[in-house]
């Protein structure tokens, strides 16, 4: 029996030994299997995205001047209430459009800046209702084929010109680099905003989509940086801090009502230490009250509403003179800290993002500046223009960025702009005068291209690192934006459009037929896009453009890389097939 134990104990660990053997002999196969998997599939090239070619119809002729997301059309479905139906209400997918808009009958390239500022193409903007209702004015006037730009305007009699002279009298920050960005709240035809940027000032001028008077579009077409937008319900789609100075010219916005919430917004975008500038009611009411058709005891009250708001917010008086009135945003913190919970109108609480504005509601609540940030104030920041290439304190609050990554994107961007000037020698020439990268990271290719005579709209995508605080505290203006929607502005209002692997980054959510057509939509007759996408997806790219009747031709990147290319892409001038004959 004992004999017997020990053979059999001995037989099991010998087939113990057979099965653990094999075992390991499966595993280890296995493994290089993988492993040789793994390693071929690094190796081979993803093949190019093959799309089968289509051409895009024309849109009829009533939506030369369509607006997908500020559609007068629409204003109906939404409410009245703050006038929440001039925001952004963008059409489904069902009822987007597949079609190109054409231009109006007898448009022509557009007047090259700098004249372009004093007129443009009666055709181009065929608007005779801004003419009748604002010529007393001096808004603009029809002479022959085209609009002139006085320069005048509601609060500026004499001239637009005279009225910044005024302005700068008041704060002579402006004069020696200290301002460098503004924002323009109904801005008019942007007369304040085009005067400005001869004095080294940039500004966004913001007005909403209407019926008749077409402000925004009347702005981009005399080469002047313009967004539609509108404070009503929603946050401006910029940052916090990002403005040096802000702009109201008579503009009838209700800065007391609804708890101070307009003005409250004015305070989130301005930059400690920045500016606001008020212009008409209720300023200087004691002599102007009676054309406004109140009464000086209403005026007085409407005064001192707004001083008590501004004081409640850390803003004290800045300078004041006949119709011109100006505050400045505190730059202590201990002057936020005091603001009490139940103050009116209280503190934001922390769990309220002050960068959040891309369809983010407006509350009536201080947002108060970040107390670490020791470098965004207006006398902290460096004047224009060294702050262009020195890196911004906030850089630090994007992922992965630093000094050095700035550094590093601000060379990088050099040597391309170099590279896109051979490829494209119309940049720097009158020829191109409205830019926009669409997808934008500091705002490197407009830096790079600052000393050419035309401007840049920056954009980051609302699904991105956040890095438009960047941008401004470079001097530098911008917006947020998804490029699943329609953006913010009219037909043909660019030159120039600029994307860097935007249909890679955003290919699984937007689809591209979409954002090309958009891009055609808002891309001048003539005008040139910038394509700089992976090699997957450059001749999908091409094949679709050539069906907007675009040309495009395919080049290599400054380094010649397989996986990059670039195209150089014009847009044809047509005309619709219904046009009239003249």
């Amino acid at each position: 029996m004992t004999i017997l134990l020990f053979v059999l104990c001995g037989f099991s660990f010998y087939l113990g030994g057979i099965f653990c053997s094999e075992k390991e002999g499966v595993n280890v196969n296995t493994a290089m299997d993988i492993e040789n998997s793994v390693t071929s599939s690094r190796d081979t090239v993803v093949s190019p995205l093959q799309l089968k070619p289509v051409v895009f119809q024309e849109c009829s002729k009533e939506y030369q001047d369509y607006t997908p997301c500020t559609d007068p059309r629409k204003w109906k479905k939404y409410g009245f209430y703050r006038l929440t139906f001039m925001e952004r209400h963008c059409p489904p997918v069902f009822e987007r459009k597949e079609c190109l808009i054409p231009p109006p009958d007898g448009y022509k390239p557009p007047i090259r800046w700098p004249k372009s500022k004093d007129e443009c193409w009666y055709r181009n903007v065929p608007y005779d209702w801004i003419n009748k209702q604002k010529s007393n004015q001096n808004w603009l006037r029809k002479e022959g084929e085209k609009f002139l730009f006085p320069g005048g305007g509601t609060m500026f009699p004499n001239g637009v010109s005279a009225y910044v002279d005024l302005m700068q009298d008041l704060i002579p920050e402006m004069k020696d680099g200290t301002i460098r960005t503004a924002i323009d709240t109904g801005c008019g035809v942007a007369s304040w905003g085009g005067d400005l940027l001869d004095r080294g000032i940039l500004t966004v001028s913001l007005a909403p989509r209407d019926n008749h008077e077409a402000q925004v579009q009347f702005a981009l077409e005399r080469g002047i940086p313009a967004i539609l937008g509108i404070i009503s319900t929603q946050r401006l789609p910029f940052p916090s801090s990002s403005f040096d100075m802000a702009h109201c010219s008579r503009c009838l916005i209700p800065w007391t009502e609804f708890g101070g919430i307009y003005l409250l917004e004015i305070n989130r975008i301005l930059r400690p230490g920045g500016l606001w500038v008020l212009s008409g009611p209720p300023v200087n009411y004691e002599n102007r009250w009676r054309g406004w058709n109140t009464t000086v005891e209403e005026q007085r009250s409407d005064y001192e509403k707004l001083q008590e708001l501004l004081t409640s917010m850390c803003f004290t008086l800045y300078n004041k003179k006949d119709d011109i009135a100006v505050w400045q945003k505190s730059t202590d913190p201990n002057c936020f800290d005091k603001i009490a919970a139940d103050a009116y109108p209280p503190k934001c609480d922390d769990s309220l993002e002050p960068d959040s504005a891309w369809y983010s509601p407006l509350r009536t609540c201080v947002v108060s500046p970040d107390p670490k940030l020791k470098r965004t104030s207006l006398m902290a920041i460096p004047k224009w223009p060294d702050r262009l290439h020195t890196s911004p304190e906030r850089v630090s609050d994007v992922y992965g960025g630093s000094a050095g990554t700035f550094k590093h994107d601000d060379s990088k961007w050099m040597v391309r702009a170099k590279h896109y000037k051979k490829l494209l020698p119309a940049i720097g020439t009158e020829k191109i005068r409205n830019v926009m990268d669409m997808n934008t990271v500091y705002g490197g290719f407009a830096a790079a291209i600052i000393d050419d005579p035309l401007w840049v709209m920056n954009v980051v995508s609302s699904y991105a690192a956040n890095t438009l605080p960047v941008v401004y505290d470079r001097g530098l203006i911008g917006t947020y934006h998804d490029w699943c929607e329609a953006f913010s502005t009219y037909p043909r209002t660019y030159d120039l459009l600029h994307l860097d692997g935007l249909f890679t980054a955003e290919g699984h959510r937007c689809e591209m037929k979409y954002v090309l057509l958009e891009m055609d939509r808002i891309l001048r007759p003539n005008g040139y896009a910038i394509i700089r996408e992976s090699s997957y997806y450059v001749d999908a790219v091409a094949s679709m453009a050539k069906g907007m009747r675009w040309g495009c031709r395919k080049e290599e990147t400054e380094y010649s890389t397989e996986k990059e290319k670039m195209l150089i892409c014009h847009k044809k001038l047509w005309y619709s097939s219904s046009r009239k004959s003249r």
